[in-house]
């Protein structure tokens, strides 16, 4: 199968809200007003959390019926470590997240050993747990002074 391009679009709007449109769907992102915005959305890094875990259920759903696991109710819950002082520049550390944990929590009467598979195969699969665990490039492309 050949590579797909995905493509999101961000505009920065008043204070530090950005709408982010991807195909046609659009996205407030803010900051809380601890770190000077007004939470009209989640801030950027609590998005990739969120992005995490929407990736991780969907693989689960999409797999389920291969394990032979039937799904009454899965939720992840995450949790990140990020040292606000890096993106404040206040001191030089880590910008980004140190550590990430999640717990699944999974509603099934099937056996534990193929919920287990499955949760195994989920890990390995995940494009967004994969993009966060390993290095990716990342480059600017140009700038465009308008």
């Amino acid at each position: 199968m050949p590579k797909e391009v995905f493509k999101a679009t961000a505009v920065l709007q008043e204070g530090l809200k950005v709408d982010v449109q991807a195909r046609n769907f659009h996205l407030t992102i803010d900051e809380p007003p601890t770190l000077g915005g007004t939470d009209a959305g989640m801030n950027p890094v609590e998005l990739v959390l969120g992005a995490l875990g929407a990736c991780q259920s969907i693989v689960a759903k999409s797999y389920a019926k291969k394990f032979e696991v039937e799904l009454d109710d899965f939720r992840v819950e995450l949790e990140g470590d990020l040292d606000t002082d890096g993106f404040m520049n206040k001191s030089d550390v880590r910008r980004g997240y140190s550590d990430i944990r999640y717990t699944f929590y999974i509603k099934t009467s099937s056996p534990k050993e193929n919920v287990e598979a499955l949760i195994d195969f989920l890990e390995k699969t995940c494009p967004v747990g994969d993009t966060i665990a390993n290095p990716v490039n990342v480059a600017r492309e140009k700038i465009v002074i308008e």
